[in-house]
């Protein structure tokens, strides 16, 4: 079981967004997706999640056709989280995240459920707040709230959850709070796909790492093994050093100043 793309291909306009891409998402696992602006990260989320159509290629989750997936049953095998999510409605936090249960059983335990999603996003004191009221970071725990709930509910079939850059308005202890989170859904038979930009964070949190540039894969693999100093460089396009922690064995991505800054930050200062 698993989220399988074989050789997926996607252009707009004639230019090729997704170039021969194919990934395995496993259900216990997380991966991240890394690499500069344009380089197809949210094309890609959104194929393998049933959001777009891959011209070529071919998708599946748990061994069925993506395309031959309805709507109804394919919210029961996986959730989106999207990077911007827009409320027009005057709604409260509890009703967004009430959202998520659409896609459970009628008798499903939907209340305690949906304590247990609110308690561990850190939002249940919220719950009563109109969602216009709230920070950015707060919004996004909110959507993170809904999207757990559609698929938090334990079933004997594995599920996915794919989140495009879910830290990218929460302070640090928010972030680690998120990703400690995720790291948690592994025990509950789900696969996480999640877009970064938090290097670090990735190489802490992810257990495997794909890297892309320009709509094609450049290495895929251990996160540890992947995230090496020239990989990161190379994808980037920029001086990255990866150092081991002091205390913990981990690794630590730090970026240096680019040659071709210091040599225009120097005429400038001429």
């Amino acid at each position: 079981m698993m989220v399988s793309a074989i050789n997926i291909h996607f252009c707009i306009r004639k230019k090729p967004i997704l170039d021969h891409v194919s990934i395995d998402l496993l259900p216990g696992e997380v991966v991240s997706i890394l690499g500069p602006n344009g380089a197809g990260k949210s094309t890609l989320l959104k194929i393998l999640s049933g959001e777009k159509n891959c011209e070529k290629g071919a998708v599946s989750i748990n061994q069925v056709p993506l395309a031959s997936i309805n709507p109804q049953r394919l919210a029961k095998y996986r959730a989106v989280m999207p990077q911007h999510s827009t409320v027009n409605f005057p709604y409260t936090v509890e009703e967004i995240v009430a959202l998520g249960i659409l896609s459970h059983d009628t008798n499903a335990p939907s209340g305690r459920l949906m304590e247990e999603v609110l308690e561990l996003t850190g939002i249940k004191h919220l719950k009563e707040r109109m969602i216009d009221d709230l920070s950015g970071g707060e919004k996004q725990r909110v959507q993170l709230a809904r999207v757990l709930l559609q698929i938090w509910e334990d079933k004997p079939y594995a599920r996915y959850l794919f989140l495009d850059e879910p830290t990218s308005s929460m302070d640090i202890a928010q972030q680690h709070q998120v990703l400690r989170l995720v790291r948690h859904l592994r025990k509950k038979n789900i696969g996480v796909l999640a877009i970064l930009h938090d290097l670090n964070l990735a190489a802490q949190y992810s257990d495997k790492v794909m890297l892309m540039k320009n709509g094609s894969v450049k290495a895929f693999g251990s996160a540890r093994t992947i995230m090496t100093a020239e990989n990161l460089s190379m994808v980037y396009g920029h001086p990255i050093s990866v150092m081991t922690h002091p205390l913990n064995d981990e690794q630590v991505i730090i970026t240096s100043e680019s040659t071709e800054y210091s040599t225009l930050a120097s005429i400038k200062t001429a």
